[in-house]
């Protein structure tokens, strides 16, 4: 891999801007409902991962919570880098993920009622480390976790599986039924782009207490 070096990591103004776009295939694709214990949650806990009800005193470690799951791949369609909010400096090491967060926030998960858009739940996903997973042809990865280097190429993606830590939002608490899973990338706007109109893919989502099926993925406005 071609070292990076400073220079590669300033924005360059005269190529234009990036432009995040999820990609709502990916997502409808596996989505999931998994329950595990509070003593398997405790690095995604410290993340602020898991529904307010599950900070409560009263809750064990043998007490479990029920995540609706989903992949996430995001990609850079637009002319220059998508870098991180912070500068180098300024990334938060995390000790028990062992990973340093570049952003307070890379997405936002909510979780909709269908019919009210009223949120009945929500995840978010700090940088978990922002990187080139892949790349278009043509276009080649520049920044790896593994080189110390965050951020995302133009022609590249980044992707989460969707049984990495905070990948899912706690639905603990919501009752079966048809929800709306709105995914937003940059959702603060914290990195300027060239277009905000396709940061978002909406999905209706059928949760029956016991498994989710997702349909009907789609970028959206808003």
């Amino acid at each position: 891999m071609t070292p990076i070096t400073d220079q590669d990591l300033m924005p360059d103004r005269d190529r234009g801007l990036p432009d995040l776009v999820p990609d709502p295939y990916y997502i409808q694709t596996t989505t999931y409902i998994q329950r595990v214990p509070m003593y398997n949650l405790r690095c995604a806990a410290e993340e602020n991962c898991l529904a307010s009800t599950a900070y409560r005193s009263s809750v064990r470690d043998w007490d479990t919570r029920v995540l609706l799951r989903f992949p996430q791949r995001v990609k850079n369609q637009g002319t220059a880098d998508f870098l991180p909010s912070r500068p180098r400096y300024a990334w938060e090491w995390h000790s028990c993920h062992r990973h340093f967060h570049s952003m307070d926030q890379f997405s936002r998960y909510d979780l909709l009622e269908r019919d009210s858009q009223r949120k009945v739940a929500e995840g978010h996903k700090a940088s978990f480390c922002l990187e080139d997973t892949s790349c278009d042809p043509g276009y080649y990865r520049r920044f790896a976790c593994t080189a110390h280097t965050q951020g995302l190429s133009p022609g590249c993606y980044d992707t989460y599986n969707a049984d990495i830590d905070c990948q899912w939002i706690d639905i603990t608490d919501v009752n079966p039924g048809t929800y709306i899973l709105k995914i937003t990338a940059n959702p603060e706007f914290q990195v300027p782009e060239s277009d905000f109109s396709n940061n978002v893919v909406r999905c209706e989502v059928t949760y029956t207490g016991n498994y989710a099926s997702t349909s009907g993925c789609h970028v959206s406005p808003y």
